[in-house]
């Protein structure tokens, strides 16, 4: 599944050079993650990045983007032909 960045996000700055899909940008008010852009860094690392570097652990698991390891997978491989 994608992943979501909550409203606790202090702005750090950390998240948004680790994403190798570019899906993190600034939004409004916080960081903000694309879900169309997201693949949990499957095909790039064994774990999310962003997930790995944030100081106050506010990267979650978006229950609105809900995807299996094999449709994160084929995101990947339409991203990175």
């Amino acid at each position: 599944m994608a992943l979501l960045i909550t409203d606790q996000c202090i702005n750090c700055d950390m998240c948004d050079p680790e994403c190798p899909n570019t899906a993190i940008t600034f939004g409004a008010e916080i960081y903000e993650i694309d879900p169309d852009l997201c693949t949990e860094c499957e095909g790039f690392y064994d774990k999310p990045t962003c997930v790995a570097v944030c100081p106050i652990d506010c990267i979650i698991p978006d229950p609105d983007h809900i995807e299996t390891p094999e449709q994160l997978q084929a995101k990947f491989l339409r991203l990175h032909p």
